[in-house]
């Protein structure tokens, strides 16, 4: 199985069977003008998402890196040319210095883009974290993809959207080894089969308005929890990376 894990909410009713999805939603055409689909070549055409961070730094997840990268901004349906879409190229992949696909350690990438992206309703940056911001279990944010919709089920041409709940460390260091609490966030309830999941990888887990987590592992069952890459602890690499590759860039 593919490691990617991206972004779909199931909820399983009592006659459903294990592939029926049920609980996820369609996100308002849009509504987040942050998202960013990804799409790459490694052996074979494969996608996650990201989000706009800077008018030309997209960030996603360290294991999205492939060749032929491209973005998709200001995309609701993926599968048409929408007047509110720009395509650009990646200039430059920059996955962090330290990633490990193993343990999926470090999993965060930014990708610089071969031009600025034009601001506007359909196409905005969201902000990261600050270093006071803090998010605890039992917290509820949320996340957005064109990942599948179950283990069977291919991925939407539409955005969508589901809220998950932040959980305790102790729930992901009992299911994963290599699970780290200083820079991985435990996310989705146990009890409730409601995850991200394959293709949502590299998407942003949203708390308020800012960006505090990506996307990055999980059980290929697609069961909750899952381990997202928790952004506040590498907001000084994503600036001084941002500032050094924009100070290569000809004026």
């Amino acid at each position: 199985m593919q490691p990617l894990l991206l972004l779909m909410a199931f909820l399983l009713s009592p006659k459903a069977e294990a592939g029926e999805i049920i609980g996820c939603h369609e996100a308002e055409p849009y509504s987040r003008p942050y998202m960013a689909y990804v799409r790459y070549t490694s052996s074979k055409n494969k996608y996650c998402g990201g989000f706009l961070v800077h008018e030309d730094f997209v960030l996603t997840a360290a294991h999205c890196l492939g060749s032929s990268i491209t973005v998709t901004l200001g995309a609701h349906n993926i599968r048409v040319k929408e007047s509110t879409q720009q395509v650009i190229p990646v200039k430059t992949p920059i996955p962090h210095p330290q990633y490990n696909n193993t343990p999926y350690a470090n999993d965060i990438m930014l990708l610089q883009l071969e031009d600025k992206a034009t601001l506007n309703d359909a196409v905005r940056i969201i902000g990261l974290p600050g270093r006071r911001d803090k998010i605890k279990p039992g917290m509820v944010c949320s996340v957005a993809g064109w990942g599948r919709l179950g283990v069977n089920t291919p991925g939407p041409a539409k955005l969508h959207e589901v809220e998950l709940e932040i959980q305790r460390d102790e729930e992901c260091t009992s299911r994963f080894i290599y699970y780290n609490k200083e820079f991985q966030i435990c996310v989705g309830d146990p009890t409730k089969i409601q995850s991200s999941f394959k293709g949502d990888s590299g998407g942003p887990f949203v708390c308020g308005q800012k960006a505090q987590g990506i996307v990055s592992f999980g059980k290929n069952t697609g069961k909750p929890p899952r381990v997202y890459t928790r952004i506040k602890y590498f907001v000084p690499w994503i600036k001084r990376t941002m500032k050094r590759f924009n100070l290569q860039r000809p004026h």
